[in-house]
């Protein structure tokens, strides 16, 4: 694995480090430590390709002028071997570095010999992260919220395993507490009315303000009576609620399972909330709480201390009917990833109505002896949908609420992903539902798709002429000297060090617009230089830079869980 930015990087610092060192023993600099400074990337590379604020940071420790440092720096700075070609002081003391041809043409290479593999890093050290998003109402068909959450939480799982983490994704499915008691009324209310022979829509005021008025509950309904007849009229009310939920529960999480499958999104594990009271986990972190003195009653009800903990207020666990309120199984179900499975980090993608919640369940953790920065959340904003410039919220097929199943069946997957990757999940944004589907370079995702295709297109074209590539070596690839040559490979060699910021911000968002900047840079490097030519290197330099190119697309693209078309 191969990070050619954070490889030079370390090498500039290095040369620096050792240059001071130099210029204390020569007495070119007074004896002094040296303080933390920055190697960058300047935003205009004409200046150098790095940048360093060493003798910035350093005029207090060396009582010199920063210009007067970096002098000092340079003049012991040892450039052979090094992929550094100059070094030069700019303004009041900035070092900028330039790097030589051999690092561009190095980093063709490194593409052609890591292959599917370019772009993964060892940054995360195997550690693991457990990523929990979706993890939507089984009740119900997803929302456009929950597709959102699906393209953010699985690419961001996704970056997390290339950048070097063991990585696994989860579905928390909420199958106990008042939204599955509803559920059940709904179906038994609905089943009633079939036994009475009456025919029900999704409207009918016979059904109660607080219950579900889907046509899907109508549907579980009517063919549970399929099943059943009326055999369950007249039991017990709890008995035939618990029966009718049996039935449609797992028909829903079968469902929520396929459409996710079909949005490209596979799951590890999916856990059951009901398995926390089931195996009295959800009662063990009560009684830790209790135990640590962190409780305490108060009109019948059992309350967290939270306060204690940096939350805003206190919270009840158990209310005075006996029940626990529906944070305690979130408390159990977050001390069972990080304590109970062991692992060393948990990610949950969360709407933003969530923010007040999480520092209640940060604290309830601080409480139970676990270190609250193992959770970490992404908080994420609404997204509108826009046609024609209006914002839209009827499906155009069947005139009821988007959901996801009805987004693919008029958006493809590959341009809905991208799409809700498009901006940080903490921003807000409108999703233009005619750009998604059109097949012009005003579609982001067709640009790059198209970036890919064309590069198909010209291996294809080279293959029709007989022309073969072939193994290139350093000096084949020092050819490539044009501005567009060098301004490409530059973008490809940053491609492992965008997953590693990706994976540091949790924000996949950076690999689409990666993507972006290098299917426009790929455009450009086509439009001014002729790949297939009567100069032999310099056109088998050009092929390899192709190749480079086509394969690091390929893989952000597989990093987002987009496909990469041969031709369109």
């Amino acid at each position: 694995m191969v990070n050619p930015i954070l490889d030079v990087k370390q090498e500039c610092r290095k040369l620096v480090e050792n240059a001071i060192a130099s210029a204390i023993k020569s007495g070119a600099l007074p004896e002094a430590e040296l303080p933390a400074f920055n190697i960058e990337i300047p935003s205009d590379v004409t200046h150098g390709d790095f940048s360093t604020n060493a003798a910035m940071v350093s005029a207090r420790a060396f009582h010199k002028a920063p210009k007067m440092i970096a002098d000092a720096i340079i003049g012991a700075m040892q450039l052979e071997g090094t992929s550094f070609e100059k070094v030069e002081v700019a303004g009041p003391g900035f070092i900028n570095f330039f790097l030589g041809r051999n690092w561009f043409s190095q980093d063709v290479l490194n593409v052609l010999n890591e292959k599917d593999g370019y772009g993964r890093t060892g940054f995360g050290s195997g550690k693991k992260i457990l990523v929990e998003f979706v993890s939507a109402n089984p009740t119900g068909p997803m929302h456009i919220g929950n597709a959102r959450g699906g393209a953010i939480g699985d690419t961001l799982a996704s970056v997390l395993d290339w950048a070097g983490y063991t990585v696994n994704r989860e579905f928390y499915i909420n199958d106990a507490g008042n939204q599955i008691n509803k559920f059940g009324l709904s179906l038994s209310l609905r089943y009633l009315q079939i036994c009475a022979g009456e025919k029900g829509s999704p409207e009918d005021t016979y059904m109660p303000e607080d219950s579900y008025h889907g046509q899907d509950i109508i549907d579980h309904a009517q063919a549970f009576y399929d099943l059943h007849g009326d055999a369950y009229k007249d039991v017990p009310e709890e008995e035939r609620r618990k029966a009718l939920v049996n039935y449609a529960l797992p028909l829903n999480i079968q469902g929520l399972e396929r459409d996710l499958l079909r949005y490209r999104i596979k799951y590890d594990c999916w856990f059951k909330e009901s398995s926390l009271h089931e195996s009295g986990e959800a009662a063990k972190v009560v009684d830790m709480l209790t135990e640590k003195g962190y409780t305490y009653e108060s009109e019948g009800a059992l309350w967290f201390k939270a306060t204690e903990f940096g939350a805003d207020k206190d919270f009840v666990l158990r209310r005075s009917n006996g029940f626990f309120t529906y944070v305690v199984p979130d408390i159990a179900y977050h001390y069972n990833k990080l304590v109970t499975r062991g692992y060393d980090k948990a990610i949950d993608v969360l709407g933003a109505d969530h923010h007040g919640y999480v520092p209640r369940l940060k604290a309830a953790l601080q409480a139970l002896g676990v270190d609250p920065d193992r959770l970490d959340v992404v908080l994420m904003q609404m997204v509108r949908l826009v046609r024609g410039g209006e914002v839209v919220k009827l499906s155009k097929r069947s005139g009821k609420a988007i959901t996801l199943v009805t987004l693919l069946d008029d958006i493809p997957i590959d341009a809905a992903r991208f799409f809700f990757n498009l901006r940080e999940a903490n921003s807000q944004f409108d999703f233009d539902l005619d750009l998604a589907v059109e097949q012009t370079s005003s579609n982001p995702v067709y640009y790059v798709q198209y970036a890919h295709a064309r590069i198909c297109s010209i291996m294809s074209k080279l293959a029709s002429e007989g022309i073969s590539s072939r193994e290139v070596t350093l000096d084949d690839l020092n050819r490539l000297t044009t501005s567009e040559e060098t301004e490409l490979i530059r973008r490809i060699a940053q491609f492992p060090e965008e997953i590693v910021d990706a994976a540091k911000n949790y924000d996949p968002a950076r690999i689409t617009r990666y993507t972006t900047d290098l299917a426009t840079l790929f455009h450009k490097f086509y439009n001014a230089c002729k790949v297939i030519g009567d100069d032999e290197p310099l056109m088998q330099a050009r092929i390899a830079l192709c190749e480079a190119t086509r394969t690091t697309l390929k893989n952000a693209l597989t990093v987002l869980g987009i496909t990469a078309p041969v031709s369109m």
